[in-house]
């Protein structure tokens, strides 16, 4: 067996022709080629997928029924494989509680931090908090009234899974007679195990008193029992049910405020010890939104209240009939022009009784009497008696996120907050973007012992930062959502986090970890993969960066074509390897014979713009930004400069809610001009077409429709008496009943995954025997669902519908996808490019807007030049067309640019630059200026 390569042998896994290969170890590879050459078949379906499973078969039986079980690939033999880790474009957590810091365990070193060297004060008056002795106990209890019952508890478990069967015989050995157990109290003796899957609370009674003269030596000795017991931990429960948890440790002696014992989970929003009791943690609550209820723009009279526009019901507009005359306000005047307490009255309305005539269903009137409880009082009032799934979904369009009002958003309780490090509270400390977190912790002031303590802690969360200012992610702050990050970041964020692990040996595989990386910050990029390979790691990149193809040790070029036309070696080998190879497309664009031309000329407005003003949202500086109609534009900047904010948050979100009656709340801004100038909006983003098997390029594009209609019009099926839904595998009569048209079974495998396996009936063709005996020139339908574009744009060129909306998608570069593969099998990439697809096939109204974000992604240069053409095909029918983008191909063949910075986070969110390419290439202070200057000079 060969130590320095790995040798891979007749890998002929999807498209790939029985290639084989030797890819040197302990080298920076990169594997390019087309879209649908190959390249993600052989580094993860093959490669990655051997080594998981060489991996997970070394496991027990036990072991390997919580992992995922891979499929052998198909592929002779892999020799010199290495422990593989991937690294992919999937998001991180959707969950709301996973932020950047609880993804790159930042958070967890610094709630350890701050348990061990955090200063303490009282969340009320501010004064740093001190020891409570026993002494200062008992006068605190000896102050309560008089005759006040309690008891003395000692906290002996708190929130801890387990049976504690010898929790309760050891209490019972010490003298200990009662237990107040999850909340129940006991005696000790009849206590039974507790379910050990469960959380429990467990507080042993030390005394029972009552708050009189005479009982200071007395409750002194119980206080005193009970600390010890618990560890310097005693609660005080009174006869009303309130209980004081008093710390031989933290106290404020003004207050009387008390904490327990400073631990790492009390600086968890994830644990009910440190999470806010009014938000559980979230930071926001989701409340009816009055900027969801009311349209402005309109009367009451008009539909103003929208929850209760299409209301049948005759109680609403009498009761608002009444509460018009009460306060002296017309139904008819626009709610904008309404006084701010007639608008406060009509959402959460007020204590005044109403009295006025009410008819009822059954045509009876009488007088009716109530408080008026405004709009939203009804609304809460119906969220809380309804049970209908329905009704939930309908009211909770009127909702919206908010910060919670008791933290503020920070997620954790007040005397969590007061405790502070250099002045700061966990959550300020969070709230500081990676960059300014780093400086803070580096110039942090701690006293000897301190610094003793949190040496060690201190290193690793420097480290971890400094390893995601390596991958350019120094904007993102700590406390951002982990579902707000794009594929590119969560990639460099679990990069980031394997440099931290420091390992060696192991085989690394990316997939185009540059996506989302301005130019300016791909050297960092490719440093930080140089570093993870001279540690001693084999790193393999799947990568269309030209910079980052240059930089590599060994190149692997994989096509010529795509699908069928690929999976063949171009060219492997270095960078002048691959640019001596005239078969070689990758080589021809390094080397300049092929390169995307820079346009002729710019398109000029066609006199009209969008005009967005006072943009504020996230990191915006309160900046106008206008795009000009009819013409192609891109927004630019470094990552993090603002630009999905702009375009995503504020932009689309205001024109679906004017267009569509969209529910989604824009983000702050003053207004947006000239949207009168627009009829329709097109977001085509890189979003799944559909998340089940069942979804597919040919069914999402509506060219399965015409494809039926042919299948049903054959003089077989008319015989038959066949119509179109035959030929549905959606719904029953022509699909196979028993795997209802999916064409796989799962197979349950109990302690082993489940197995999908061909539907043993139709052979995994999805119909019935049936309808497969209708054909059209030869083919089933079954046949044509596994056709590629190309092959079906051939076998339909006589049917004009079918070969239109064909074309689309073989123009888009799609023409090797299966015409009925599966959703859940395209890449981000691949699904916006049918989105684009399917919107080319449509009719232009020539006032539409198409907004993409990073439509590159996962392109060959070849694959940009033709995004281009079908970009230009969209502006040159009258539309306007705005992207999101990094790539300087596509940048400089837009009409006009849109620069933001100059830097990411709280140092970005201004215009730099406006104009046309040459006219940014032009402004000394735009990084995207700087690269653009240097590709038109050449």
């Amino acid at each position: 067996m060969a130590n320095d390569r790995l040798i891979v042998k007749g890998a002929e896994e999807h498209n790939l022709k029985k290639i084989d290969l030797e890819i040197p170890r302990d080298k920076l590879i990169v594997i390019t080629g087309l879209s649908g050459s190959g390249k993600s078949s052989l580094a993860f379906d093959t490669i990655y997928a051997e080594g998981q499973r060489r991996y997970v078969e070394s496991l027990s039986a036990y072991a390997r029924q919580f992992l995922g079980q891979m499929e052998k690939p198909k592929v002779e033999y892999i020799e010199g494989l290495s422990p593989a880790i991937s690294i992919d474009q999937k998001t991180t957590s959707r969950n709301p509680r996973s932020t950047v810091g609880t993804v790159t365990e930042i958070y967890d070193y610094l709630r350890l931090l701050y348990a061990r060297i955090g200063t303490p004060h009282c969340p009320s008056c501010g004064k740093e908090i001190s020891s409570q002795t026993v002494d200062e106990i008992v006068d605190q209890v000896l102050d309560m009234p008089e005759r006040t019952k309690i008891q003395i508890l000692a906290p002996i478990v708190r929130g801890r899974k387990g049976e504690h069967e010898r929790t309760f015989l050891q209490a019972l050995r010490d003298g200990f007679v009662r237990a107040r157990i999850d909340g129940e109290t006991k005696l000790l003796e009849d206590a039974e195990k507790l379910d050990k899957n469960f959380k429990h609370d467990i507080e042993i009674i030390v005394d029972r008193l009552v708050v009189k003269a005479g009982i200071r030596e007395r409750l002194a000795d119980s206080v005193e029992t009970a600390l010890d017991y618990a560890d310097g931990l005693v609660m005080i429960e009174q006869l009303d049910g309130q209980t004081i948890t008093f710390s031989e440790k933290f106290a404020c002696a003004d207050c009387g405020i008390s904490l327990e014992e400073m631990s790492p989970r009390m600086f968890s929003f994830n644990s009910p010890y440190g999470a806010c009791d009014n938000c559980d943690g979230l930071g926001v609550k989701k409340e009816f939104s009055p900027d969801l209820i009311l349209d402005q723009d309109k009367s009451i009279a008009d539909g103003g209240i929208i929850p209760w526009k299409s209301s049948s019901s005759r109680y609403y507009p009498a009761l608002l009939k009444a509460l018009a005359a009460e306060y002296d306000f017309s139904l008819e005047t626009k709610l904008s022009k309404l006084d701010d307490q007639i608008i406060e009255i009509l959402l959460y309305g007020n204590d005044k009784e109403l009295t006025f005539p009410y008819t009822n269903r059954y045509g009876r009137t009488r007088d009716h009497t109530t408080k008026f409880k405004g709009v939203i009082g009804y609304l809460k009032e119906r969220l809380s008696k309804s049970d209908s799934p329905g009704t939930h979904k309908r009211l909770e369009r009127y909702m919206d996120e908010i910060p919670c009002q008791v933290c503020h958003g920070k997620r954790l309780k007040p005397e969590v907050l007061a405790v502070t490090i250099g002045k700061l509270s966990i959550a300020d400390l969070t709230a500081f973007s990676i960059k300014e977190a780093h400086q803070f912790l580096k110039g942090l002031e701690l006293d000897q012992r301190q610094q003793l303590i949190g040496k060690e802690i201190l290193k690793e969360i420097k480290e971890r930062l400094r390893f995601l200012l390596d991958v350019g992610l120094e904007y993102l702050t700590l406390d951002r959502s982990a579902g707000t990050l794009s594929g590119g970041e969560a990639q460099r964020i679990r990069l980031a986090t394997q440099i931290g692990s420091g390992l060696m040996g192991v085989l690394y595989i990316l997939d185009e970890p540059s996506i989302g990386l301005h130019q300016r910050d791909n050297s960092r990029l490719i440093s930080t993969l140089e570093h993870i390979r001279d540690l001693g790691n084999t790193v393999i990149v799947v990568e269309h960066d030209e910079e980052t193809i240059r930089a590599a040790d060994h190149i692997i070029d994989i096509g010529p074509g795509a699908g069928k036309h690929g999976g063949e070696i171009v060219a492997e080998g270095s960078l002048a390897d691959i640019l001596a190879t005239p078969r070689s497309l990758t080589g021809q664009y390094l080397s300049g014979q092929e390169k995307i031309e820079v346009p002729d000329q710019r398109y000029q407005t066609n006199g009209d713009w969008i005009t967005i003003k006072g943009a504020r949202q996230h990191n915006l500086k309160n900046i106008d930004v206008a795009i000009p109609l009819g013409t192609f534009s891109c927004v630019t900047g470094v990552s993090g400069s603002g630009k999905s904010t702009l375009v995503n948050n504020i932009l689309k979100r205001r024109m679906m809610k004017e267009i569509y009656n969209s529910t989604l709340h824009p983000g702050k801004h003053d207004e947006i001009e000239g949207l009168e100038k627009i009829d329709k909006l097109i977001d085509i983003d890189q979003s799944p077409i559909g998340r089940t098997p069942r979804s597919n390029p040919v069914t999402y594009t509506k060219i399965f429709d015409y494809i039926r209609d042919v299948f049903a019009s054959t003089p077989e099926a008319k015989q038959r008496g066949y119509e179109v839904g035959r030929f549905s595998f959606n719904v029953k009569g022509g699909r196979c009943e028993a795997c209802k048209g999916q064409g796989i079974e799962q197979i349950e495998m109990h302690f082993l995954p489940d197995v999908y396996v061909p539907c043993e009936v139709c052979g995994g063709k999805r119909y019935n025997r049936e309808t497969l005996e209708i054909k059209y020139k030869g083919k089933t339908i079954a046949d044509v669902l596994d056709m590629t574009v190309e092959e079906a744009l051939e076998f339909f060129e006589n049917i004009e519908p079918i070969r239109r909306r064909l074309q689309t998608l073989f123009d888009v570069g799609l023409g090797y996808i299966r015409l009925g593969q599966p959703a859940t099998t395209l890449s981000g990439g691949e699904a916006q490019r049918i989105k684009i697809a399917k919107e080319l096939g449509k009719r232009s109204t020539g006032q539409t807007m198409y907004l993409l974000d990073e439509p590159t992604t996962g392109l060959h240069f070849a694959d940009v030049k033709k995004l281009l053409e079908v970009l230009h095909r969209l502006r040159g029918d009258g539309n306007t067309v705005v992207v999101i983008e990094h790539n300087l191909d596509v940048i400089k063949s837009a009409d006009y640019l849109i620069d933001l910075g100059p830097e990411g986070g709280e140092k970005g969110g201004q215009v730099i630059a406006c104009g046309t390419p040459e006219e940014v290439a032009e402004v000394d202070n735009s990084y995207t200026g700087k690269f653009l200057k240097e590709i038109l000079a050449n």
